[in-house]
């Protein structure tokens, strides 16, 4: 199997698998959803009661939603993850789980209404790069007298246990697509070639399939203008694969993908040992 990154950004990737099936590009598509661990907040404290400001003024701890909403919110934001660096709190060799630099990340809100309260609010205790990439992801809004002190601890995590811990999205594959115009084999992800998903849409098998193109879509009319023809064949090559996917911020699409396929590897490596031993 050999992979070629089409186009690659800090948060979106697009792949060409050659030499595979869909059975390995699906492998690979599962593990970057539910496998690739990331840090994400798991535990929220809260503070309650009256709190006092510098100028004497108290607030009361309280917001228009409940504290279970907004623990919700705040687990859902990206937290800047570095997989070299933090263990699974439960296997930490440094603190044995009792939560420690190497696993844990501890954030603290201090917030007074009136006025919103945003993730850019949320302040890590330690390394300020550990502040969330996205500082403008809403999370309550206080109003006059209302105040929110709270402090949140971030853990790994993986997308199977939780939606939170799933570090990409949109992640889809399809077969390699292959247009014929007249006697003109063309690269569909060629950009040259003006080729219009919108109005053909390949199908999910090896056959081919004639479809019609749109004259009132411009790209469709640009294509039948360059290539003189009203309607094209399209097929699939499931011997490659193109694969899309997102990152939501907290590790780019390199760092996604190089951990799902290091995780990949080690199962094929050991599903290959059990297998040697039942011989």
């Amino acid at each position: 199997m050999k992979i070629k990154v089409l186009s690659a950004a800090p948060e979106a990737m697009r792949l060409l698998i050659e030499e595979t099936e869909p059975a390995y590009a699906n492998a690979l598509r599962r593990v970057l959803v539910a496998d690739v661990p990331k840090m994400a907040i798991e535990d929220v404290e809260f503070h309650l009661g009256p709190i006092r400001a510098e100028d004497g003024k108290e607030y009361e701890s309280v917001s228009p939603l409940f504290d279970e909403m907004i623990a919700h919110r705040l687990g859902l934001i990206p937290i800047p993850t570095d997989l070299g660096l933090y263990n699974r709190r439960e296997g930490c060799p440094n603190c044995h789980g009792e939560g420690c630099p190497n696993c844990t990340i501890i954030y603290s809100v201090n917030k007074r209404g009136p006025g919103l309260v945003t993730s850019a609010d949320l302040e890590p205790i330690g390394d300020a790069k550990l502040r969330p990439a996205d500082q403008k992801i809403p999370i309550v809004k206080l109003g006059d007298g209302q105040a929110m002190l709270v402090y949140a601890t971030a853990i790994l995590g993986d997308g199977k246990d939780h939606a939170k811990w799933q570090s990409t999205h949109g992640v889809g594959y399809r077969y390699y697509p292959i247009l014929k115009a007249g006697t003109k084999t063309l690269d569909a992800l060629d950009p040259e070639v003006p080729f219009c998903e919108s109005h053909m849409q390949s199908t999910a098998t090896e056959e081919e399939e004639t479809l019609e193109l749109a004259s009132d879509c411009k790209t469709c009319k640009r294509f039948m203008d360059l290539y003189k023809v009203e309607s094209i064949k399209a097929g699939n090559d499931p011997t490659r694969i193109v694969m899309e996917f997102e990152t939501d911020g907290s590790l780019s699409t390199k760092a996604v993908l190089v951990a799902a396929l290091d995780i990949l590897a080690k199962r094929f490596s050991e599903t290959a040992t059990q297998a040697s031993a039942l011989a």
